[in-house]
């Protein structure tokens, strides 16, 4: 399934229930007081984080999503039952956006729920107009309408390892070899066009589309996709062999960053070169690592025609990751 990171939908909590008209009927008396009971309140939307970063997709063809009306009041007093709560599943890392209020809200573990749109209060039946002035009253209210707004949806990947470089840098290449992604590869600019995704042993691994000089202002795919970088928890910098210029590439990409997020400035990262099959002197490798040594340190290199190679840069990221976690408090 295609990974989707942005979404725009319609969404209406449920209207309230409407107040009726009743009397209470004892024996022998046509007519007591007053007996109809208020509506029920509206369904609530709210949204709640799970762990599937191709949830969004699947609500493509869907574009409006609606709470359930609240029920009418009933005789002898009785309220109407509250419209059921929507829950709308979504990814974690998502930003709604109310259009219609400006407010945002973010979902950032799995498991977290937050309010969206409050459903309507339900109508006043008659028995709560009787007074002392008033002791037939047949006055009732109608249910309020629920919240409604446009919902901008986005997503800002939270990948534990993330592949970011140049077009064309290994990125699609590397991320098939860990896992099973099975992302489009070619041999031209901006073959992906979107975040693929793989997993292996439970750890998300991302292969963020190739950044550009001038990404950060627009240019290339631009915004759309630097905006995953911010929550990836280690980033893997690939640079090809292809380059000729190795410290160029390396400095290209790392000004998008900082000109993007000045805050990406003090997240590390691991450079790796890639393509070294397409090297056949040693000695012309070890020099070219070497005068990029100069600029940072450099990780590791790597081809993805040697499984041992890619096995060992993978481990090492995975143990990256893992002592970044935060401890689990004693008990």
């Amino acid at each position: 399934m295609p990974f989707t990171d942005e979404l725009s939908i319609r969404a209406r909590a449920g209207n309230g229930g409407n107040g009726v008209v009743r009397w209470l009927h004892p024996k022998g008396k046509e007519f007591g007081g007053p007996a109809g009971g208020d509506g029920g309140r509206g369904g609530s939307i709210y949204a709640h984080a799970v762990r599937d970063v191709y949830l969004l997709a699947k609500y493509k063809n869907k574009k409006e999503f609606v709470g359930e009306t609240g029920h009418d009041g009933g005789k002898k007093s009785l309220h109407g039952l509250a419209g059921k709560d929507l829950e709308l599943a979504l990814p974690v890392g998502s930003i709604i956006t109310n259009e219609t209020t400006g407010e945002k809200v973010s979902l950032s573990e799995v498991g977290e729920r937050v309010l969206l749109l409050k459903g309507g209060f339900g109508g006043r039946g008659n028995e709560s107009f009787k007074s002392s002035t008033n002791r037939s009253p047949r006055e009732w209210t109608a249910g309020k309408p629920g919240q409604s707004a446009e919902l901008f949806i986005e997503v800002e990947l939270i990948a534990d390892i993330g592949f970011i470089g140049l077009p064309n840098a290994g990125k699609s290449s590397l991320l098939n070899a860990m896992t099973n992604a099975n992302a489009k590869i070619g041999s031209y600019p901006f073959t992906t066009l979107e975040p693929n995704l793989g997993e292996v042993f439970g750890y998300i691994l991302s292969d963020i589309p190739g950044l550009i000089e001038g990404a950060a202002s627009g240019k290339g795919l631009g915004h759309k996709f630097l905006k995953h970088v911010r929550r990836t928890k280690v980033l893997v910098h690939l640079i090809s062999l292809e380059n000729e210029d190795l410290s160029g590439a390396y400095r290209t990409v790392r000004a998008e960053l900082e000109a993007f997020d000045p805050a990406l400035k003090e997240k590390g990262e691991f450079v790796v070169l890639t393509k070294t099959d397409l090297v056949d002197d040693e000695k012309d490798l070890r020099k070219r690592v070497k005068a990029l040594e100069k600029v940072v340190p450099v990780a590791d290199t790597v081809t993805v025609y040697d499984d041992i190679q890619v096995k060992a840069l993978r481990d090492m990221l995975i143990r990256e990751v893992d002592s970044r976690q935060p401890e689990k408090p004693s008990v």
